[in-house]
């Protein structure tokens, strides 16, 4: 072998070209260099992108998991917290939470206004037979406007339980359709009865002007409606708890017309479940405690 003494290569070498087979059977390694590796280190294997169908290797999981951890992707972000599901959002339960704006303004009007100006709205907003008779309509609806006790009564928290969770179950339009069936149907239930014993003689003529207002009507069949889409433990406890509270009221005597209404629009909540148990659940729906 004879060497060029201008350079360090043999001048009867042989350059074999890459991927060439020496005479003992094995890969010659390339003597020329190729563009982009070291001379003499291996090339490294470039990974394969998976094929349609095929199931991606640990590796190349890992290495997307770690992608969308750093992009933010969905699936790998913080779980956001589930409290505020249980309280209205304009956009996650728009008729509970217009609603209960609405009841938070009639509230303050009742606690801050002129006392004789709320007596004179109350008064005229009076679901009572005299009322009825004349502009039904108007009433029914000017009734539910009010909340008997202001902000701080129990039915306003139970509304926005109640109503929150029945909505994102059902939908705005029907848990607006169980509020103002149980919210109607109770009141004429009771009303109308005392309009028949005013004309029988058994009652006085004042009977036809009782103030009568409030949405417990509305709640107690909302809350008989929700707990017929609850698992079957929770569904007794609370129809058990909210039926004992509305009998105990009735054993009270204080009122008793309104607390009769307050037992059957419960049991109108509870007829409902046939219907609602039908309505499929929606995306962001309430799924926890749900049969």
């Amino acid at each position: 072998m004879e060497w060029d003494g201008r350079s360090a290569t043999p001048v009867n070498q042989s350059v074999r070209p890459a991927g060439a087979v020496s005479d003992a059977g094995t890969p010659a390694v390339s003597d020329v260099e190729t563009p982009g590796t070291l001379n003499g280190i291996p090339r490294q294997p470039t990974p394969r992108p998976p094929r349609t169908g095929e199931r991606p290797t640990s590796d190349t999981a890992d290495r997307a998991a770690g992608a969308s951890s750093v992009s933010g992707a969905p699936g790998t972000s913080a779980r956001r917290p589930r409290l505020w599901r249980i309280l209205p959002t304009p956009t996650g339960t728009p008729f509970t939470f217009g609603y209960a704006v609405i009841l938070a303004a009639t509230s303050l009007l009742t606690q801050y206004a002129n006392p004789d100006l709320v007596d004179s709205l109350l008064h005229g907003s009076s679901t009572d037979v005299a009322h009825l008779t004349k502009s039904p309509l108007l009433v029914l609806v000017a009734s539910a406007l009010w909340i008997a006790g202001g902000i701080t009564s129990p039915y306003a928290i139970v509304f926005l339980l109640v109503l929150t969770a029945l909505e994102r179950r059902i939908g705005g339009l029907r848990a607006a359709g169980v509020f103002l069936l149980g919210h109607v149907v109770a009141t004429l239930a009771t009303e109308v009865p005392v309009g028949f014993s005013v004309l029988a003689g058994h009652l006085p003529d004042s009977s036809l002007h009782r103030l009568d207002y409030g949405i417990s009507f509305g709640v107690a069949a909302s809350v008989g409606a929700l707990a017929g889409l609850l698992t079957p433990w929770l569904r007794w406890t609370v129809l058990v708890c909210f039926g004992g509270m509305l009998v105990d009221d009735l054993i009270a005597f204080a009122d008793p017309m309104t607390n009769w209404g307050h037992l059957l629009a419960l049991t109108i909540g509870v007829l409902t479940w046939p219907l609602l148990r039908r309505v499929p659940v929606p995306a962001r729906g309430l799924r926890n405690g749900v049969s």
